[in-house]
């Protein structure tokens, strides 16, 4: 069969079982969740209200009901860009106003994101000033979504452009093996933001602040030195002036590492449950997960990055999605968008696989938490994180397999007291 036909058929077969598999789960989800809303599970009985139950249950609807416009939103967004000639058209229009070359593949790079961008902002907006709204989340006002809007665009620009310019340049010129020359610079990249990212980019969004609660510092202190963690030190973010969600997390990487408490979190636990919560993340860098998933990360953009070394450099790959590659300017940038738009589709049904893992990882946190907390501390404070942040105490198990990177409830709970055991 002809090639360009095959992968275009190829295409329409994925993303229809893309989405049609999509919209299964979520409908799933849906019954599961709204079956179950009536009733505290018994398990939860002691402990959650049923008015606290039915809002988690009244605010995953909500969001499914997002998730299905979104996906088919996506998908009609996707076959606008490639087999009815989008992304053809844009690179045209383009090419009218500025010559062939370097600078346009990268203004054809930063349209396609504005443009894309411009088509999200509906839905983007609605999730947080309606859904998150409604349900008591969202702390967000519009002048300061215009300020992030502001400081994004610019940090992109400056970070994005330049990495962006020497990627297309190294697909030019960088040989046969120029895939491998873009990885190398990927993975530095990479590291090179997680290093600047405390004390450059994340402040330009948030304000960060010694943590000055004695009590707890001196019960963090302990347990880091016991978990054999340093780090740079202990910090409050004022995640409260965006939403009302909370969490806590390490960022940063060598030296440069921050143990970060939200300050809704402060409010809702504990320091004897804070520190439980803090152990759990531990846990994390104990089994090396950080790492596992930078590993898994970088050998699979090496892989990709080969994958589309090939493809690049196949005409059928092109006209098999709705491009004519030019015969007399460069095609890096239409290869490397093309490649970023179709990935997506035929990777879906792996995503069993990565949440599992995710779920494993759960596990193993959980399991060196309560090694050295009290379980009744890190049960405690998830379930008051799980009520505080709405999540619903019975999720289909089939969406959970899917998409869930944190066990359910029940489960996660029922583990612990088993490792402790």
């Amino acid at each position: 069969m002809n090639p360009t036909l095959t992968l275009t058929y190829f295409l329409v077969g994925a993303l229809l079982t893309n989405v049609l598999l999509k919209l299964w789960l979520n409908a799933r989800q849906v019954r599961h969740v709204a079956r179950h809303r009536a009733e505290v599970p018994a398990a939860f009985a002691a402990h959650i209200t049923l008015a606290d139950h039915q809002k988690a249950a009244d605010y995953t609807l909500a969001k499914a009901q997002v998730s299905q416009l979104d996906t088919l939103v996506g998908a009609a967004v996707l076959i606008a860009w490639t087999l009815l000639g989008g992304l053809s058209v844009l690179n045209n229009v383009i090419l009218e106003f500025m010559a062939p070359g370097l600078w346009q593949q990268v203004t054809l790079v930063l349209s396609f994101a504005l443009v894309g961008g411009l088509i999200d902002l509906p839905l983007s907006l609605y999730q947080t000033f309606v859904l998150e709204q409604k349900f008591g989340f969202n702390k967000m006002t519009w002048k300061l979504w215009l300020s992030d809007a502001a400081k994004g665009l610019v940090l992109g620009l400056v970070l994005g452009v330049p990495l962006i310019a020497l990627v297309l340049w190294l697909m030019q010129a960088g040989g046969a093996y120029w895939w491998f020359w873009t990885w190398c610079t990927l993975v530095f990249w990479q590291l090179f933001l997680m290093a600047i990212a405390p004390n450059v980019i994340m402040p330009l969004f948030n304000k960060f602040t010694p943590l000055e609660d004695e009590v707890l510092k001196e019960r963090v202190n302990a347990l880091m030195q016991r978990a054999g963690f340093t780090a740079k030190g202990f910090f409050v973010m004022d995640g409260s002036k965006r939403s009302a969600h909370s969490n806590a997390f390490f960022t940063g990487f060598g030296a440069s590492k921050r143990v970060v408490f939200f300050d809704t979190l402060l409010k809702q636990l504990t320091p004897l449950e804070m520190e439980a919560v803090l152990a759990h993340e531990l846990g994390h860098f104990k089994h090396r997960h950080i790492l596992k998933m930078m590993a898994t990360s970088f050998v699979t953009s090496l892989l990709g990055l080969a994958l589309l070394g090939f493809v690049s450099q196949q005409i059928w790959f092109y006209t098999g999605l709705g491009v004519t590659p030019s015969l007399n300017s460069g095609n890096e940038a239409q290869a490397l968008l093309l490649f970023m738009l179709v990935v997506p589709v035929f990777t879906f049904l792996l995503a069993p696989i990565s949440s599992w893992r995710s779920r494993v990882q759960e596990y193993e946190a959980d399991a060196y938490a309560v090694s050295q907390t009290p379980v009744s501390e890190l049960s405690s404070a998830l379930l008051k994180l799980y009520q505080d942040n709405a999540a619903t105490l019975t999720p289909d198990p089939w969406y959970v397999k899917f998409y869930y990177s944190h066990p359910p409830a029940s489960l996660r709970l029922a583990r612990m007291r088993h490792a402790q055991a």
